[in-house]
């Protein structure tokens, strides 16, 4: 099989004054700002969407809610972050070295601005996002369109990885059910990741208020097809209809947290793989099973169920892998899976250990 690859990163930033950098405090512009400074790379088009509000020209961009007049007109966008997105790549290594060069670009232009990236994957103060002012008419009309429109909120609290693959040749129905296979799999596979253990100002009593909160009513897993005959219908989505070509075929993974160590993306694209060529592995779902995600955002591997899901996947996705550089990944995984680790938890050490909140989020990024 040839497997091609992708990764879209959000970034959250502390502002000049030490502030965790939301959309009470921060405007459109100062994050337009530092993406205006970034270059634009002419090879990258048409493999990246541009987007219906124009605002996704470059690999960075402002991510967050888009405001529109009653005319359809966009008026606004209240910013949570900006969003790092690779082109697309025939191997990880090649995914990983670009997201590590936009990076260290980003970082460099937002620091002259006076922000600092930090990582979470979850606003580690606010609870809720409440559009200002109420929707007009036609954003409410837009927020119908599909399930993931109308939990639209959601996201503006959260900031997470989505990766990308796309295998050639597949048909719809292959292509649906890996997106099933990696919905039922995900409970067991996200705490590699989890790095939002933070809430309303304090340490929450779990690994992954993100997962917590969102997974259920938003997808774990999503594939794009050509055909509106192809999309099945279920909330939150699992199957979205291709907006360009190069979407067509793609399976992104929603349900990790973001990751500080960019290398660990690398070993959970193989994992990713590895599920995808994986023949043993039989169990499917079309929407996520919010109780388990959260049974996992609380524990972790500490849960029994959770530890002994993940041993299953890992062995499974161990069986199937030949590539050395894959395996190297999934070794870490494994390592971090007999420690029962989760990022997080050094995140809530080092609170425990007397840091405050922005200085930990602060230290995030290796």
């Amino acid at each position: 099989m040839n497997f091609r690859f992708g990764i879209e990163h959000e970034v959250a930033f502390l502002r000049p004054e030490g502030e965790f950098a939301d959309f009470t405090n921060t405007s459109f512009l100062e994050f337009e700002a530092i993406v205006s400074a970034l270059p634009y790379y002419e090879q990258d088009y048409p493999q990246l969407r541009v987007g219906d509000a124009g605002i996704k020209l470059k690999r960075w961009y402002v991510e967050g809610f888009e405001r529109f007049a009653a005319s359809g007109e966009v008026t606004n966008c209240p910013p949570k972050g900006i969003e790092i997105r690779t082109t697309v790549q025939e191997s990880i290594e090649a995914t990983l070295a670009q997201l590590k060069e936009s990076f260290e670009q980003l970082r460099t232009e937002a620091m002259k601005a006076g922000f600092i990236p930090a990582l979470t994957s979850f606003h580690p103060y606010r609870c809720e996002f409440v559009p200002d002012p109420p929707l007009n008419a036609f954003e409410q009309q837009r927020r119908q369109e599909s399930p993931e429109m109308q939990t639209a909120h959601i996201p503006m609290l959260t900031q997470g990885p989505d990766l990308n693959l796309s295998v050639e040749g597949l048909t719809p129905t292959q292509l649906i059910d890996i997106g099933q296979k990696l919905t039922h799999y995900s409970p067991f596979i996200i705490p590699f990741s989890f790095s939002s253990p933070f809430y309303r100002g304090e340490a929450w009593l779990g690994l992954s208020v993100r997962t917590f909160y969102r997974t259920g009513l938003r997808p774990a897993a999503m594939v794009f097809v050509e055909n509106e005959t192809e999309l099945i219908e279920s909330k939150p989505s699992l199957t979205q209809l291709a907006r360009i070509p190069a979407e067509i075929g793609r399976i992104e993974f929603k349900a990790f947290d973001s990751c500080g160590d960019f290398d660990l993306y690398g070993s959970l694209l193989a994992l990713l793989k590895g599920l995808i060529l994986d023949e043993t592995l039989l169990k499917r779902a079309t929407v996520p099973d919010a109780r388990l995600h959260q049974k996992s955002a609380q524990l972790g591997f500490a849960d029994e169920q959770i530890y002994a899901g993940a041993w299953e996947v890992l062995e499974a996705v161990w069986t199937v892998t030949k590539s050395e550089s894959d395996r190297k990944g999934l070794r870490k995984l494994k390592s971090m899976l007999n420690n029962r680790y989760s990022p997080a938890q050094d995140m809530l050490n080092a609170y425990k250990q007397g840091q405050s909140i922005t200085q930990v989020l602060q230290q995030g990024y290796v």
